[in-house]
């Protein structure tokens, strides 16, 4: 859903959305977009903060004070660092300042929209290997796996952002939190495991980015 008084605003991201292949939903205001969202249901929402009647950060915490976890992303002219703040303690996922790269856009709406599926299914899959984040297994088009809980969480966050580099030390503060008797050498061994573990595992491998850390690809 894009929410947004422009109308030619409006147009512009109707015809982007739709030429990305998806099925836009036009809102001319908060009030018009809370009207529709009682009839329909969307997978994401663009919203504007300038807007008559009901303005972008009220819509925004009518939805989460109603228990809406719907991804959400702002676009709006208004750049200042406070104008930013307001609308993430309000809620918002992400926000973009006018006038947007479009290409961007549509990398950060696919971006939200994997987020949010793999929150709402605790799952992941890639390829014919599927993820169970609840009972922390691997499966396979052959095998399933039980792993330790550390190369489970370490599998996870790489393949959640497939292509994303991760130092050591944010898998190290995310992974292993406070438990100060390990070190980042730690991630090497995990690393090491897992690699051993799926070896033969056409669906991703795990690369390493010398002097940076570790990313995971699809593919082999």
């Amino acid at each position: 859903m894009v929410v947004e008084d422009d109308f030619n605003v409006r147009k512009l991201m109707y015809t982007v959305l739709k030429q990305h292949g998806y099925e836009p939903v036009l809102a001319k205001d908060g009030l018009d977009a809370l009207e529709q969202l009682d009839k329909i249901s969307v997978d994401l929402i663009i919203v504007d903060i300038m807007m008559p009647r009901m303005d972008g950060y009220e819509f925004i915490e009518t939805l989460r004070v109603s228990g809406w976890d719907i991804p959400i992303i702002i676009v709006s002219a208004k750049e200042s660092f406070d104008s930013k703040k307001k609308a993430f303690l309000l809620g918002t996922d992400d926000y973009m300042v006018k006038p947007v790269n479009e290409e961007e856009l549509i990398l950060r709406i696919a971006a939200l929209l994997r987020r949010a599926h793999i929150s709402n299914e605790h799952k992941l899959t890639i390829g014919s290997t599927t993820l169970n984040y609840d009972s922390q297994t691997i499966s396979t088009s052959t095998s399933e796996y039980c792993i330790p809980k550390k190369e489970f969480l370490l599998l996870f966050k790489l393949l959640s952002y497939p292509d994303k580099i991760f130092t050591r030390r944010q898998i190290m503060d995310e992974i292993w939190t406070l438990e100060s008797d390990t070190d980042e050498r730690t991630v090497d061994v995990h690393i090491n495991r897992l690699r051993e573990r799926f070896r033969d595992n056409e669906d991703f491998e795990i690369v390493t980015i010398r002097g940076l850390g570790y990313k995971a690809i699809q593919g082999k």
